[in-house]
């Protein structure tokens, strides 16, 4: 059996109690060591074998994975924040598939759930902003035309960007070109919920500077939007005239 299982964000104690069962039961571990909190490992077991993948191909990552489903143990491959997103798994269960190796995958808390609370930020606020828009910078890895970051800034959306730390010219070039306003807010979270967090406050037309200032090149999210400074309006559900299911609104 092999679980694909999501480290969280970075803290030790962000991983669900499930992936931290997975851990502590596994006989191979496989996990993203550029990027997954190595503490993590503390929960393995007396034996387990541990393989970093930053140093490995696809092709290697799998063989370790067969040769583990041939010996009948059981196999985690610990990927960073959750796995769905910018997690490389697909390419990894359709190889599983094609042997029939049977597999799951166990969610985890996302980055963007880290950065969020090391910000104190809600990316969604009344009148502000009511959209996420998850996406990356195009830099080795492309990414279609259609979903460029200057044809995404027209929205004026919050906007997260992963992998895109190395890029901060071009984000701000591609987000004013665009329609973003060059004073727009941004956010920097390097390692969100890591012990060496760091937090960058600037605006889109001083990002590039600023992160090369505290020489921020990776491991970090950029986010993008007014519900970092904004008034904004207050939330329906909890407004004494409106009405819900389990409530009934007074009068004005």
């Amino acid at each position: 059996m092999v679980h694909f299982v999501g480290a969280g964000p970075g803290a030790e104690d962000l991983i669900t109690v499930r992936g931290q069962r997975f851990l502590q039961e596994a006989d191979v571990i496989i996990y993203a060591g550029s990027l997954v909190n190595p503490g993590l490992l503390k929960n393995a077991k007396e034996g387990c074998q541990i393989y970093d993948s930053a140093y490995m191909t696809l092709d290697e990552v799998l063989k370790v994975i067969y040769e583990a489903e041939e010996k009948g143990l059981m196999t985690v491959r610990l990927h960073t924040g959750d796995p769905s997103i910018y997690g490389a798994i697909k390419e990894q269960m359709d190889e599983l598939d094609k042997k029939e190796i049977e597999y799951d995958v166990c969610p985890g808390v996302s980055s963007m759930s880290g950065v969020a609370s090391a910000l104190k930020v809600e990316y969604t606020l009344p009148d502000v902003s009511q959209t996420i828009i998850i996406t990356r910078a195009e830099g080795r890895t492309e990414v279609p035309e259609k979903e460029s970051l200057k044809s995404m800034a027209c929205h004026k959306a919050t906007m997260l960007l992963f992998l895109s730390s190395s890029l901060a010219d071009k984000v701000k070039a591609d987000l004013i070109e665009g329609g973003f306003e060059p004073e727009t807010p941004v956010a920097v979270v390097y390692k969100a919920t890591w012990p060496d967090q760091k937090i960058l406050r600037t605006t889109l037309t001083e990002l590039p500077e600023a992160m090369a200032k505290e020489g921020i090149t990776k491991t970090a999210m950029i986010v993008v939007g007014h519900v970092l400074d904004s008034d904004y309006k207050l939330s329906k559900l909890y407004d004494p005239t409106f009405s819900t299911e389990f409530r009934k609104g007074s009068e004005e």
